[in-house]
């Protein structure tokens, strides 16, 4: 089975040797992404909304690298510094993937990498999600 990969550029992708998102087969699994840009500087600081929006969209370039999008997410996982922020985080993921209703893990770590980062997300797609209407 062909093995496909995609970078965002972030720099510790290469450093510590890992991908964005890989895609084996039907599957596309996308590692924890935090809000951060091609300079690995933090962005939307003090924004969980903010935050959220950008990392999906990072999430959601990943995909379309591999052939995905946000409508084949199966599983998602976000992990947050401050459980009180839920709210906020949630109404960004429900604006860009409500309709989805992928699964949802909701986790309050203790911290990250950088202290400026509020949420990070991981996500599961599988490319040949059912068309049959039948299925909630």
């Amino acid at each position: 089975m062909s093995r496909q990969r995609t970078s965002s550029g972030a720099p510790w992708e290469t450093r510590w040797g890992y991908s964005r998102a890989v895609r084996v087969g039907e599957q596309v699994y996308v590692a924890g992404t935090t809000a951060t840009d091609r300079d690995g500087k933090p962005v939307a600081v003090g924004d969980p909304y903010g935050q959220t929006i950008f990392i999906l969209r990072r999430i959601e370039a990943a995909l379309h690298n591999l052939g995905a999008t946000l409508a084949d997410v199966v599983r998602t996982r976000i992990y947050v510094t401050d459980i009180k922020q839920a709210d906020e985080i949630g109404r960004a993921f429900g604006e860009l993937l409500g309709d989805v209703r992928p699964v949802l893990t909701l986790i309050e770590a203790s911290a990250f990498v950088y202290p400026e980062h509020l949420a990070e997300i991981e996500m599961d797609a599988v490319v040949t999600a059912s068309d049959d209407p039948g299925d909630e």
